[in-house]
């Protein structure tokens, strides 16, 4: 008796083997009327080696890629740099309670400190200060 598998799941497959319709066997289809095993494993043999010349094309074409894709970079985004006490706004972290018309940005807030570049320590006008670090991602420069 099959398996409950391949008695409700004609294309149920076994590792290392093909899946055969039931009625492929019944009525021979030209699929199994043309198998042999011999050519089988040649041209399977053949396909590995293709695979992995396809896959080295590929590191290839990656390895050509980077550089055009790093000088890309380099040449068409500014960098921005924020120094201390400078006037940002920052991202909306939440649109609860927001309407389609509310402002993307919030703030203005000072920069307290460079963490790192393109990491920012910020406080508000009082001086109270944010226990997060904001990336330049989410910061944007205000202009009162």
């Amino acid at each position: 008796m099959p398996s409950r598998a391949t008695k409700y799941n004609p294309f149920f497959m076994v590792y290392g083997s093909e899946a055969v319709l039931r009625t492929d066997l019944e009525y021979g289809s030209p699929r199994l009327k043309a198998y042999n095993k011999r050519t089988n494993k040649e041209t399977q043999e053949n396909s590995v080696d293709q695979l992995e010349e396809a896959r080295d094309m590929a590191l290839l074409n990656s390895a050509r890629y980077q550089p055009k894709l790093q000088r890309y970079h380099d040449k068409h985004v500014r960098k921005r740099d924020l120094n201390v006490g400078d006037l940002i706004l920052h991202r909306r972290q939440s649109n609860q309670g927001c309407h389609k018309l509310t402002p993307p940005w919030e703030g203005p807030y000072v920069v307290a400190e460079v963490l790192k570049p393109g990491m920012y320590k910020l406080t508000d006008k009082k001086g109270a200060a944010f226990t997060n670090a904001w990336n330049i991602e989410q910061l944007r420069r205000f202009y009162p």
